[in-house]
């Protein structure tokens, strides 16, 4: 008959260096010791269960003593009398755990973070746009680890949050094209594309890591055509839109002069530091770290354009932000800020109307936004007689005139050239706000 173990038997039993070695507990039935060869011990109950003998491990010894092991024993033997598998059930729970592990580790939310992390955010310094079309937003908890996609989480209503329970494996291509209708009938469609050319790009990613074995975004056409912008402000439009700037004032207003006197990308205009400025040599430089291609960019700053920043308060901040009301952060508010000016606008447009004795009611305002205004500079730099190549090198353009293998060989920095351009853009975009001399343009704004 075997002996009842006691605590101090266990901790002195010894290992058979040969063989594995179970020893049973006399006072009770069908708990076992287990010894290996290695020195490690654990514990095991042994029972029936529909006639057929059962083994089910309990715990390693010490973090199971005996009497938690004599417990937890006597519940499984307790359970297997009552018709139950105590053993076959742990099984049960632990392939449960496993598919559970597997499945939050292929669902969207989880294989979107390690598309942003592992392919996005190496490769593309805008590749916050594309968490955020992919409906993941740093974590409002987590202020300090904004810049890790692995700690960004779905946001409300996002693609993200819609696929939060799906594997990636389990979308389909017509899951996509779901997706991209509701997007087009909540008046999206352009989102509904770049949200298309996004996935695509996320699941081409997936595929290439056996992650998934097909795209389902593959061959889905865009949900709708896009055409390439040419709204150009009109002489009058940019009086006047030069005049709410004057109206609406620090910061925005004098954010959205330097756009129109600069000819230079929204995000670029918005980031400018105080250290990006030598004001003596009256030039703007732009690393390539923030120039959209990658290119850094000097640009002459005009009369204008130094009056304009020699006017501006200086907010204190580590990052020397010359548009910030923070002195931590950039502006931003964009759109809050263009549906001021066009008020202002329209408004200025109506009054001139009807003190040339015509209907203001008719008077409308097309719609335009930030971006056309670097449009409307090249279109204007080119009515005053400036080169194509220059006007690119002004807006640094990398394709046109300097695609190529002449964007390999053509070294010349234009730098007089941009100068002298940027100083007759401006001179006339001064001009426009003196009535006596403001070109009229009939074309727009348009009358009803």
């Amino acid at each position: 008959m075997a002996k009842a173990l006691t605590a101090a038997s266990v901790e002195k039993l010894n290992p058979n260096p040969e063989k594995r070695v179970e020893i049973p507990d006399g006072l009770l039935a069908g708990l076992y010791l287990v010894s290996q060869p290695s020195g490690r011990k654990s514990w095991a109950v042994r029972y029936r269960a529909a006639g057929a003998p059962r083994k089910l491990t309990l715990g390693p010894y010490p973090a199971l003593d005996l009497v938690a092991a004599r417990e937890a024993a006597r519940t499984a033997l307790r359970d297997a009398q009552t018709g139950a598998d105590p053993a076959r059930e742990k099984q049960a729970v632990r392939r449960q755990a496993k598919e559970r592990g597997q499945g939050e580790r292929d669902a969207f939310p989880s294989v979107a973070r390690l598309f942003i992390e592992r392919h996005a955010k190496p490769n593309n310094r805008r590749w916050k746009d594309a968490a955020r079309i992919l409906g993941l937003v740093p974590d409002p908890a987590r202020p300090d680890e904004a810049e890790q996609p692995k700690t960004f989480i779905p946001a409300k209503k996002g693609i993200a949050a819609r696929w939060e329970q799906r594997r990636v494996q389990d979308i389909t291509r017509r899951d996509v094209i779901d997706l991209l209708d509701e997007m087009v009938e909540a008046g999206k469609p352009i989102a509904a594309n770049r949200a298309l050319a996004t996935l695509r790009k996320m699941f081409n990613w997936a595929a290439g890591r056996d992650i998934v074995e097909a795209n389902p975004a593959a061959g889905v056409k865009a949900p709708a055509s896009e055409t390439s912008r040419d709204r150009v402000l009109s002489d009058d439009e940019l009086r006047v839109l030069w005049k709410a700037c004057d109206d609406i004032g620090w910061p925005m207003g004098r954010f959205v002069q330097l756009l129109i006197l600069t000819g230079q990308r929204r995000d670029e205009v918005a980031g400018m530091t105080w250290r990006e400025l030598a004001v003596p040599n009256a030039l703007w430089s732009i690393p390539r770290t923030r120039a959209k291609n990658d290119v850094a960019h000097d640009v002459p700053l005009s009369k204008a354009a130094l009056a304009l920043l020699e006017g501006l308060p200086t907010v204190a901040g580590d990052a020397g932000y010359v548009f910030t009301t923070t002195g931590e952060t950039a502006v931003s508010g964009f759109s809050k800020a263009k549906l001021k000016l066009d008020e202002k606008m329209l408004a200025a447009l109506r009054k001139e109307a009807a003190e040339r004795g015509e209907d203001p009611n008719r008077v409308t305002l097309p719609a335009w936004r930030l971006h056309d205004l670097r449009r409307t500079a090249a279109s204007g730099m080119a009515k005053l007689g400036i080169s194509l190549p220059v006007i690119e090198k002004v807006l640094n353009h990398v394709s046109g005139s300097f695609s190529g293998i002449v964007g390999v060989y053509q070294r010349h920095s234009f730098a007089d050239e941009k100068r002298a351009a940027l100083e007759a853009w401006g001179e006339f975009v001064v001009q426009l706000d003196d009535p006596a001399t403001a070109t009229k343009d009939t074309e727009t704004p348009t009358a009803a």
